[in-house]
């Protein structure tokens, strides 16, 4: 299932069209009870749901990383973003990532499971690395949510280092950065999604 048959000719970005993404309205910032209650209702009852994290970058050596600081998770129609500092509490934050029914897919997990357990002491489970499961003959290396898109959708994903690289524990996140984090786990949910209806229309039956 991880062959996807990657081909150089589909991880050409320059001539593609932009990726549209998810809408600023469709993002929800968890930063009450009622929204967090509102959040696990919805992600409990997906099967599959878009995951990610961001952290404040550490640019000194022997600076100490504190992240996660936030978190973000999508089903197809809307984004949650839990950002930590503002959480009343990590309840329900930790029964989604925690539960073994729901499917957490995302791109670059490698340190998400430890952070989750030092910072919020939540043990993630039932989760794939769409960055390791989607390698192939043509694409060796770890694939990026970039050359996903472009292989999946024909589309050019935009990600701005600069946003990327910003401060994510500021107690006010700028719409670019809640964009930018929504859409993280928003396209690895559709990127999945497509991965999965290619490989169940290739099986044998």
């Amino acid at each position: 299932m991880g062959d996807v048959s990657f081909t150089r000719e589909s991880l050409r970005t320059a001539d593609l069209p932009d990726y549209a993404g998810i809408d600023l309205a469709d993002v929800t910032l968890v930063s009450t009870p009622e929204l967090a209650a509102e959040a696990l209702a919805a992600l409990l009852a997906a099967d599959v749901i878009g995951f990610d994290t961001e952290s404040k970058p550490t640019f000194v050596k022997g600076e100490e990383a504190t992240g996660p600081h936030l978190v973000q998770l999508a089903v197809e129609t809307r984004a949650y973003l839990f950002q930590i500092s503002r959480l009343p509490d990590s309840e329900a934050l930790r029964t989604i990532l925690e539960s073994p029914r729901v499917l957490k897919v995302g791109f670059g997990l490698g340190n998400d499971r430890s952070a989750l357990k030092s910072r919020l002491g939540i043990d993630l489970k039932h989760v794939i690395d769409l960055g390791e499961v989607l390698r192939s003959e043509a694409h060796r290396g770890t694939v990026g949510a970039k050359a996903a898109v472009a292989h999946f959708f024909a589309a050019r994903l935009q990600k701005s280092k600069k946003i990327g690289t910003s401060n994510w524990a500021s107690a006010q996140l700028a719409e670019r950065q809640l964009l930018y984090a929504a859409n993280d786990a928003h396209v690895a949910l559709r990127v999945y999604r497509e991965w999965a209806a290619r490989a169940a229309a290739k099986a044998p039956r």
